[in-house]
Formats: structure tokens, C-alpha cells, sequence
């Protein structure tokens, strides 16, 4: 499979994003991460959200190009994936199910070029929808689009299309979303060549509710053990948490959100505890 081309329609932005998303909670989490030498790793979670505590635990084997995930929840839901690579050259094959909807089926191959990338997608039932992707271009730089016809309603549920542009120090993508009702424009930069220090910022537009949401975040690497990282956007909503590793792949998370155009309110906070036996 190549390794080397533009990437994922889905990957536009992808690692601004996660600074500005990934591990802001207020909720509190502890997950234990098992791995045996024959490839099979064992996960579990348990989630507490206010009064309600929820959690799965998932069983993941990986052999050769075989991969198969199955996940069990505390509502006995059920999902399983399947991913086959290479059974064709460059591609991509998964296949996915949530029990007991048997209705949810869902099939997705990928295709992988070095100026090229695409995914199909299908619903395994009588009335599926199609996602579809594709994107031309370089690891550099990059044009894509991605669109969803619903079967049921014979019509388009979405459709996407943007730009992205990639250098070792910064990255900027312009994605025109909500068939055409949303732009949005997401910039990130490294303050230094061992990326330590990351800003992050993102510009959304509605057009037809006349509003936009500039969002500002960075990140920060202490130690090699510690990071910072914080967001704000115009609505005055304010994020900060650190991460630190306990012992190798082993992470506890702090983090704590805050309103400051409700001085009132009390602040929320999270605690994520991630252990690797």
C-alpha cells in the first residue's frame, strides 16, 4: 500500500483539530490498555458522565493484513469491524456491524495512489446510503470532495470540498462544508523544529445564520513526559488541560472547561486515567 500521497479527504486539518479536540472533558474516565505478543490488545473503559457511568471493553487481533475489532458496551451493543489490506494492491477493505441493528451494516474500501486517494462506503440494508470521497494532489498539497446520497430520499445528504496545504513547520486547509453553507479555514504552525510549541487556529462561517466562531488553541510540551494545552474562541468558552505520562504509555489527564461570559457558573472539570499493564 503507498504510503507516500494527499491523504484522506477526512485527514484535512486532521492534527489542528485534535489540539482543539482531543481530551477536553468534564467528565471523569479510566481505561486499561492490554497487549500479549501475539498481537492481541484488550481495552477497557468505564466513563462516568454526571449521574450516568457507561463503558465498553473491546478485543482487538491483528494477523498478517487481518484486523478485527469487536467492541461490547454497557447498553449490550455490539460492533464489529473487519479490515482486510492489500487484497487488491494499494487498497483498503472494512467492514463493520452493530448488533443487534442488523440494519447497520456498512461496507468501505479504500484506494490508495501516490497522487490520488479514494473511499467508498455503503449501508449493508434495502435503502443504503453512499459516502464517497476523493482527493488529487501531493503530501504537500491537496484538492478533495466528499458527498453522501441517501437511496430513501434520492437525494444528497452532504457534500464537501476543500484545500489543503502541508509544510514540515505549518498547515493551513479551507474546507467549504454544509453543502455550501459553512466555510471553514484552519491554520496551524510549530514555534520550533522539534514541535514542541503549536498554535492552532480556526475561523468557521454560517452563511445563512450570519454567524462565525474563531477558535484559538496551542499546545505546549513541558517535558517529555508533560504537555499543555489550552483553547478560546470569541464566545468566550475556555479550555486547558495537561497530560502527563505516568510511565511509558501510561497517561493521566486533567482538564477543566470554563464560560467566562458566565462568571456565575462553576467551572467543569475531567480526569482521564489511561493505564498499559
Amino acid at each position: 500500500m503507498s504510503s507516500e500521497g494527499p491523504g484522506l479527504f477526512s485527514d484535512f486539518g486532521k492534527k489542528a483539530k485534535e489540539i482543539l479536540t482531543t481530551g477536553y472533558s468534564s467528565h471523569q474516565k479510566f481505561t486499561v490498555d492490554s497487549r500479549s505478543h501475539d498481537g492481541v490488545a484488550i481495552v477497557s473503559v468505564l466513563e462516568k458522565k454526571g449521574s450516568l457511568s457507561t463503558g465498553y471493553v473491546s478485543a482487538k487481533y491483528n494477523f498478517k493484513n487481518t484486523g478485527i475489532d469487536v467492541k461490547i458496551d454497557t447498553d449490550s451493543n455490539i460492533l464489529t469491524e473487519l479490515t482486510f489490506d492489500d487484497i487488491l494492491p494499494s487498497t483498503k477493505a472494512i467492514a463493520s456491524c452493530r448488533l443487534p441493528d442488523y440494519k447497520s451494516g456498512k461496507f468501505e474500501a479504500q484506494y490508495f495512489h501516490e497522487h490520488a486517494r479514494f473511499t467508498m462506503a455503503m449501508g449493508l440494508n434495502k435503502s443504503p446510503a453512499v459516502d464517497v470521497s476523493a482527493t488529487i494532489g501531493t503530501p504537500h498539497i491537496a484538492f478533495g470532495t466528499e458527498a453522501s446520497y441517501a437511496f430513501a430520499f434520492r437525494n444528497f445528504t452532504k457534500y464537501n470540498a476543500g484545500v489543503s496545504l502541508t509544510k514540515p513547520n505549518f498547515s493551513v486547509s479551507v474546507i467549504l462544508a454544509e453543502k455550501g453553507d459553512a466555510l471553514r479555514a484552519i491554520y496551524l504552525h510549530h514555534l520550533d523544529q522539534k514541535k514542541r510549541g503549536t498554535v492552532v487556529g480556526e475561523m468557521e462561517i454560517k452563511f445563512s445564520a450570519n454567524e462565525s466562531t474563531l477558535t484559538v488553541g496551542c499546545s505546549y510540551a513541558v517535558d517529555a513526559h508533560t504537555t499543555m494545552k489550552a483553547k478560546l474562541n470569541n464566545h468566550g468558552k475556555l479550555g486547558a488541560l495537561v497530560k502527563h505520562e505516568l510511565k511509558p504509555k501510561s497517561f493521566l489527564t486533567v482538564s477543566g472547561s470554563f464560560d467566562t461570559k458566565a462568571m456565575d457558573q462553576i467551572p467543569k472539570f475531567g480526569v482521564s486515567l489511561a493505564l498499559v499493564p
